[in-house]
């Protein structure tokens, strides 16, 4: 299998992944407290929380515990997403497909799937924030809560698996490299 981002000049995937890696990192020290509001007792882990609810019951706990500046703090959260998923998907596709060149052809292989597997977590992470926003503006009914909780599973699981795959691979890279 090819990786989503191959075809882009060599020459330009370092430069372009450290581009994407710092804008990354400068958004979540930027917008990384604005979840400290959606922070309760029901939603102990802010947006997380809602976004792993699973049942109408305990996603609607969780916003009647939010006041008005919360779900605002909210919305602007999600809203903002949809333009940090390309940039956090870029970010991870990058450093899989530039951590997969010095390993074996089936780490390689790996890293390709994973540099997909950054772009389905993206889209995840979209229809995970449309039933997030329907929940937001209408009330947990069901199925919303089970349908964002179950495509921000499915996100985390491939943006986890892909960082570590990524970490690991970079590692064992430089590992070969010293010892050789």
């Amino acid at each position: 299998m090819k990786h989503p981002l191959e075809n882009f000049p060599q020459q330009l995937q370092k430069r372009a992944f450290l581009f994407f890696l710092f804008l990354t990192l400068l958004i979540f020290a930027v917008f990384g407290g604005l979840d400290a509001p959606l922070q309760t007792a029901p939603a102990p882990n802010g947006i997380v929380s809602f976004e792993l609810a699973w049942t109408a019951r305990a996603a609607q706990s969780i916003l009647d515990s939010w006041n008005a500046q919360a779900r605002l703090f909210a919305a602007f959260g999600l809203g903002f997403d949809y333009l940090f998923m390309p940039i956090y998907a870029l970010t991870l596709s990058f450093g899989l497909l530039l951590a997969g060149r010095g390993v074996s052809p089936r780490w390689r292989n790996l890293a390709a799937w994973l540099g997909w597997g950054a772009f389905v977590a993206a889209f995840c992470d979209a229809l995970e924030n449309a039933a997030l926003w329907k929940m937001l503006g209408a009330g947990a009914v069901a199925p919303f809560p089970f349908f964002a909780a179950l495509f921000a599973s499915i996100k985390f699981a491939l943006l986890i698996c892909g960082l570590l795959a990524a970490l690991w691979m970079s590692l064992s890279a430089q590992f070969r490299a010293r010892v050789a």
